[in-house]
């Protein structure tokens, strides 16, 4: 009896400290591939093979969920803008929830959807295949060959996704709002051009390059340490989407802090 109290009582600690050390592991792991990333351009072909996999893989999903989303947004906010006669904002309030915090973060979890989960069990399946120890036999840095030109090119790719996002899904916005709501395009266009700055625009790209970062080190790291055959495989793939989403939510909330601190 006392042995099993212990043992609850006891087990919340060692998850901690295992969690702990897991997430000291992955730090120092980043830390090493920092130096690794100059060395991408080495090996150009496939650098661009993985933009075209990573990026090119998710322009599909990416700009049907921006055109949803900027249709279902323009909506909402003449729901809400037009009880207090304010529809000539919701240009302006579309390009600003778009570019700032709905086109980085939906972009972002699309490419955790798309590629990220497809990168896990790649590198998963070559972890239990035994294919990444036979390039380390080779003489060649599985690290520097698998690793770095994923998350280089993740970091490229996801800026131009959430360009293109912004791009569609204010588009998407402004047809719903002057086709099917009745604003007047002039005054849509006009407000939109007043209040709207290219510093918006920034940050999100900025939000992109650190998600981009952020999901392809989480997914990558997971993939390349995967154990336990294919059902392995399956439990990586899981952990690198449901961690990298998390993540992405936990810095989207400090990044727009630190704008607001910064006043951008």
């Amino acid at each position: 009896m006392i042995e099993r109290l212990l043992g609850y009582v006891g087990r919340p600690f060692v998850r901690f400290f295992d969690t702990i050390e897991r997430f000291g592991a992955f730090i120092l792991f980043q830390v090493r591939l920092f130096a690794l990333f100059p060395y991408v351009l080495r090996r150009p072909k496939i650098f661009l093979t993985q933009i075209e996999v990573i990026g090119m893989g998710c322009m599909g999903v990416i700009t049907l969920t921006a055109v949803f989303t900027g249709m279902v947004l323009a909506i909402q906010l003449y729901n809400g803008f037009h009880q207090f006669g304010a529809e000539n904002f919701i240009g302006y309030t579309v390009y600003f929830s778009i570019t700032r915090e709905l086109g980085p973060v939906f972009a972002a979890l699309m490419l955790i959807s798309r590629s990220i989960s497809a990168m896990a069990a790649e590198l998963g399946t070559m972890r239990v295949s035994e294919q990444i120890d036979a390039i380390d036999i080779l003489g060649v840095d599985s690290k520097e060959y698998l690793i770095s030109p994923r998350i280089v090119a993740t970091i490229i790719s996801l800026p131009l996704l959430v360009v293109w996002f912004d791009f569609i899904a204010i588009g998407a916005g402004y047809l719903i709002s002057t086709g099917v709501l009745g604003i007047n395009p002039v005054v849509y266009q006009d407000t939109l051009m007043r209040l709207g700055e290219f510093d918006d625009i920034m940050t999100g790209v900025i939000k992109a390059a650190v998600f981009g970062y952020i999901v392809s080190a989480i997914g990558s790291y997971i993939g390349y340490h995967t154990t336990g055959g294919a059902r392995g495989v399956g439990e990586s793939t899981i952990y690198a989407v449901v961690y990298s989403a998390v993540a992405i939510f936990v810095a989207n909330y400090f990044l727009s802090a630190l704008f607001l601190f910064l006043d951008w």
